[in-house]
């Protein structure tokens, strides 16, 4: 499909109700307002095609920019232009989306190390994002020494982070706790020193939940 075919099929796709919901959640204005439940089709239907998503990035349209991360293909990324999309991400869904892409690409160790190190809210959100995608799904590109100090990293830094990147450092701790049964235990330690992660959800129904509750309750499943 041509970027011109997309984005009307995009457009025509968007309804008013999730234009309202998507912002609320931070997309901006630049949305159509298209739900997941077509975007996957049709992500399936154009099937892998990198230029056809560094266009839709280039765009600026927040359903664009999630289409892009389904179709993209995480080997053509450089470490620039990996850099360049997430520099451009101030919506934690892009974030979530972009993470997975780059957890399969080579290079997802370096850009955890830089990502989780910065100081802006969304680039550091998708690190950690991204440190629990690796857990998850690549557990083979992580030691045990890098959890500790992951975790060591997070208890210093979480009450101080910006609000967005909070959530994911929350929630990396359960991953370390979820899929690293060996550092189970400190990653429940951490979590409990850190105590109620504060995150503002603004007008939307998320919520950040204890990081050592939820670890028991995946665990215990």
């Amino acid at each position: 499909m041509t970027l011109k075919e997309t984005m009307s099929a995009l457009k025509k796709m968007g309804t008013a109700q999730n234009r309202k919901v998507y912002k609320r959640h931070g997309s901006g204005d630049n949305v159509f307002g298209v739900s997941f439940a077509q975007l996957r089709p049709f992500a399936k239907k154009i099937g892998t095609d990198h230029r056809l998503a560094e266009q839709l990035w280039a765009s600026g349209n927040s359903d664009a920019r999630t289409l892009a991360t389904m179709i993209a293909d995480a080997d053509q990324y450089t470490a620039t232009t990996a850099d360049d999309w997430v520099a451009d991400i101030s919506y934690y869904l892009l974030a979530d989306m972009f993470a997975p892409v780059i957890a399969r690409s080579k290079l997802a160790k370096g850009k955890l190390s830089k990502w989780t190190r910065s100081r802006k809210e969304f680039v550091r959100r998708c690190g950690y994002d991204l440190l629990a995608c690796l857990l998850k799904d690549h557990p083979e590109k992580l030691d045990d020494a890098t959890c500790h100090e992951f975790l060591h990293t997070i208890e210093k830094q979480i009450h101080a982070s910006p609000n967005y990147a909070r959530h994911a450092m929350n929630m990396a701790i359960a991953a370390i706790g979820i899929y690293r049964p060996s550092v189970r235990t400190q990653a429940l330690t951490t979590a409990k020193r850190i105590g109620k992660v504060e995150v503002d959800h603004g007008e939307t129904g998320c919520r950040t939940p204890d990081a050592a509750s939820y670890i028991r309750k995946a665990v215990s499943r």
